[in-house]
């Protein structure tokens, strides 16, 4: 009797594995071979952070929307550089690094500060020498493609560009600039609580469907873990030494395993001046659906913003999907799932302001 106790236990513990959560890969966009190989690797060893790992690294690799990994968005010294996050909603810890030059795994990076660091985030070519010491090799991230980008942006005289209140005018030129003498003394934007208007010299966003700027990912695995987690290689033509919302905690990713997780993609300055992602979870918190939190996420920012281009996924820790955009006619998310057979690309409405 006591050999058949130890059987006994396993079993149970393996019915208690198996009926503990219910696992899912969540990812913006149609990027669905990233979704697959983060769903096999969860099915292979039901380990969140190497599905996290496996499935924006599979974007990176294949240059998703040349978004994603090396060889796109190049700055306005034709360099690309890479943002990516890691969040664990196990421990509230995460690893990061921003404007990381010459290393094409930015998503590895980011999990060796998680994993071998007490810190939080590390930014440009410090980022590349810790990166090195963790034996990332350290190599070109530029393709002809963001060469062609390069070229083809000077050409046109550096348009569009993300300058403002400079001179020469950014609209007709390629600099350098330098700030109008008068910058400080204007009112750019006007308060539209105060006067009911909305701001009219706002500039247009240069984000689309073709310059979004992120993968966003959020895995759970039987046992409840959620994670997620961003890759990028930020906004095309960006000045050099910008940081997108990507990397930053509750912008670009953001993660609790007692309430849900969220991710966030778009127009990455505006998205981080509100915490998005942070906002959706705790929404989730309060009792809101995920398709509720994610509104209330894309709400706050349309508010002050109506132009405002981006989109949200939300999950809670049931495995209930939701998204909301703005921006865009419908924007696409990926989900799969015991029950999806693979991946399943969803296009959420956005809702026109």
């Amino acid at each position: 009797m006591r050999k058949l106790l130890p059987s006994l236990l396993f079993l149970l513990l393996k019915l208690s594995y198996t009926f503990a959560g219910s696992p899912f890969v969540a990812t913006t966009w149609a990027f669905t071979q990233a979704t697959i190989n983060a769903w096999e690797q969860l099915n292979s060893y039901d380990l969140a952070l190497d599905a996290l790992t496996v499935g924006c690294r599979t974007c990176q690799a294949m240059q998703c929307d040349f978004t994603v990994g090396y060889g796109g968005s190049p700055d306005e010294n034709g360099e690309s550089t890479l943002d990516a996050l890691i969040f664990d909603g196990n421990t509230m810890n995460m690893g990061a690094v921003g404007g990381l030059r010459g290393i094409k795994d930015a998503i590895g990076v980011a999990r060796k500060v998680l994993e071998n660091t007490q810190h939080s985030f590390l930014v440009g070519s410090l980022a590349t020498a810790f990166a090195k010491d963790m034996g990332f090799p350290e190599e070109s991230l530029t393709t002809n493609y963001s060469s062609n980008q390069y070229e083809t942006w000077k050409e046109s005289n550096c348009q569009p560009n993300f300058w403002q209140d400079v001179t020469p005018d950014p609209t007709k030129s390629c600099g350098p600039y330098k700030p109008k003498s008068t910058c400080s003394l204007r009112r750019r934007h006007p308060d539209p609580i105060l006067t009911n208007e909305i701001p009219q010299d706002i500039p247009e966003s240069v984000f689309n469907t073709g310059n979004h700027d992120t993968i966003g990912m959020i895995v759970m695995n039987a046992y409840g873990h959620l994670v997620a987690g961003t890759s990028t290689n930020g906004a095309n033509h960006k000045i050099p030494g910008r940081v997108g919302d990507s990397p930053i905690p509750g912008a670009g990713a953001y993660a609790d395993s007692e309430v849900g997780a969220a991710v966030g993609t778009g127009d990455g300055d505006v998205m981080m001046r509100f915490l998005p992602s942070f906002l959706a979870v705790e929404q989730m918190r309060q009792g809101a659906t995920p398709s509720q939190a994610a509104q209330t996420a894309i709400d706050r920012i349309t508010r002050k913003y109506p132009s405002f281009f981006g989109g949200i996924v939300a999950v809670d820790k049931n495995g209930t999907v939701g998204a909301a955009c703005n921006g865009m006619d419908r924007f696409p998310y990926t989900v799969a799932n015991r029950t999806s057979n693979g991946a399943v690309v969803y296009y959420a409405d956005c809702k026109q302001t």
